[in-house]
């Protein structure tokens, strides 16, 4: 039986299509196959993860979807990436997936049947591969049939439109991912149970089958941790252009992005590209600031790789080339709290455990420049916190195909849990000096400074990913003095 015709997105400026025209456009047209051999990269590990997700529900119907699209200004959409446990399940990352969805069907006593429905590349005997806006090849590129779908992922994949066929009728017990799109909650009910513990709890589960980094999963992460090393050295290399335009932070956003978009699928997240008091701003995207010789920039970025993990990397430099020496003392400060962090690092210990080594020594530091009125350990007890006034965010998280990954995991499996070989994780303890703050000196004012670097979790230990960019004072300006080296930027 054929599949209805799907509605038409068209613009309001779209010209008519003659009969004439409708009819040429369906004839003459050359057989084009996607490569026989074409895998998703996580092909092989990929039935192994789904394997995980069916042994937490037997008897239950699991459904995940991509997404759906989200319109940015009318005709236009915003790119499109796929939700994170769906592309951790398929391998499927291109931004021809929305509206796809991967149902996990029960199947035995225990087991499931993976079905993905998707919606297939359009037959040339339709108009939608050159009229429809949103979907058609013409407009946004190709997607696989079914036969090139089930080759490239190894699922068994229907069309879409079979969905609700299955979603009619007496029904097992089904848990959504819900929230991601609109029809399909309206189809399963998930709209109405949003709340509901099953469907957190499916939520909760994918992200804790994440926690644990297969070496697939870190070597990816590492190509993003290189590259990412790439681009700061390109935005270094930019200082001289930066510092000479109105808008030298976007300048640098723009550098960094670059490199995203060529050797990646782009950032990982909006770049922080934050001189002076910006720096102070924990999420500064705006960049639209200059760039002055006498401040600090702070540079918080990361590439994602066409898989989609992604590193995250925050460097702090002087755009002088050398710290003064109100910017050295707290650039030492963080650095000491950062390395503290590093160091407590271990299979067994808690997760909380590099978060309050750096604290630590963030509240000695504060006390000892007489900032904190208060012993450290005052400051740091739990009915006080004092010194978070001038550090006010935790000091990493888990990384991943997610920047901060495994976010919706229950926080005895992470917050509240302890660290394990195949972790990766960021260590970014940071201090941000208000330039309105009166219980500071005048000359530590409007300082913000970050130092955060990707970790994996070793059997004994953790091993550094972004060991190859400087973290010392001495190793940033020689680094940037290198990498500038003939260009005349920094002051003699």
């Amino acid at each position: 039986m054929p599949k209805p015709a799907p509605r038409l997105h068209t613009g309001s400026h779209d010209l008519d299509v003659s009969p004439a025209l409708a009819s040429f456009m369906t004839t003459a047209w050359a057989a084009s196959p996607l490569p026989a051999d074409l895998r998703v990269p996580s092909y092989e590990a990929t039935p192994a993860r789904r394997a995980r997700l069916s042994a937490r529900f037997p008897g239950e119907r699991l459904i995940v979807p991509a997404g759906e699209l989200k319109a940015r200004s009318n005709d236009c959409d915003y790119r499109f990436r796929p939700h994170s446990a769906y592309a951790w399940l398929t391998g499927l990352t291109g931004e021809e997936q929305p509206g796809n969805v991967l149902v996990l069907e029960p199947s035995g006593p225990a087991g499931h049947e993976a079905v993905l429905y998707i919606r297939p590349r359009s037959p040339r005997d339709s108009d939608e591969f050159y009229r429809d806006r949103r979907y058609g090849e013409f407009w946004v590129g190709r997607r696989p049939d079914l036969a090139e779908a089930t080759a490239l992922t190894g699922l068994t994949c229907r069309h879409s439109a079979d969905l609700e066929k299955l979603l009619s009728g007496a029904q097992p017990p089904t848990r959504t991912l819900a929230g991601l799109d609109g029809a399909l909650d309206a189809l399963t009910g998930a709209d109405a149970r949003r709340d509901r513990y099953d469907e957190a709890e499916l939520a909760a589960c994918l992200a804790e089958l994440r926690l644990i980094k297969e070496p697939w999963e870190t070597a990816q992460l590492q190509l993003a941790v290189d590259s990412t090393a790439r681009g700061f050295e390109d935005v270094v290399r930019a200082l001289p252009q930066a510092l000479g335009h109105p808008r030298g932070e976007r300048w640098i956003e723009g550098v960094f992005n670059l490199r995203a978009r060529t050797e990646g699928n782009g950032t990982g997240y909006e770049t922080i590209a934050a001189s002076g008091a910006h720096a102070c701003v924990l999420h500064w995207i705006r960049n639209d600031g200059p760039l002055e010789r006498s401040q600090l920039l702070l540079l918080d970025a990361g590439v994602e790789t066409d898989t989609l993990y992604t590193a995250d990397l925050t460097r702090t430099l002087p755009l002088s080339g050398r710290f003064s020496a109100a910017q050295r003392e707290v650039y030492e400060l963080v650095l000491a709290a950062q390395n503290a962090g590093i160091g407590a690092l271990r299979p067994g210990a808690a997760f909380r455990d590099f978060h309050r080594a750096a604290m630590q020594v963030i509240a000695e530091g504060l006390r000892e420049w007489g900032v904190l009125k208060v012993s450290a350990e005052e400051a740091l007890a739990t009915d006080s916190d004092l010194y978070r006034r001038y550090t006010l965010c935790g000091s990493g998280h888990m990384l991943g195909i997610d920047v901060h990954d495994c976010a919706k995991a229950r926080a005895e499996t992470y917050l509240d849990g302890v660290l394990e070989e195949g972790h990766v994780l960021t260590v970014e303890p940071g201090l941000y000096l208000q330039p309105d703050d009166e219980t500071l000196p005048p000359e530590l004012r409007g300082i913000g400074v970050r130092i955060e670097d990707d970790l994996a979790i070793t059997a004994d230990g953790s091993r550094l990913m972004s060991g190859g960019l400087p973290r010392t004072v001495e190793d940033v300006e020689e680094w940037m003095g290198t990498l500038l080296d003939g260009q005349g930027v920094f002051e003699k």
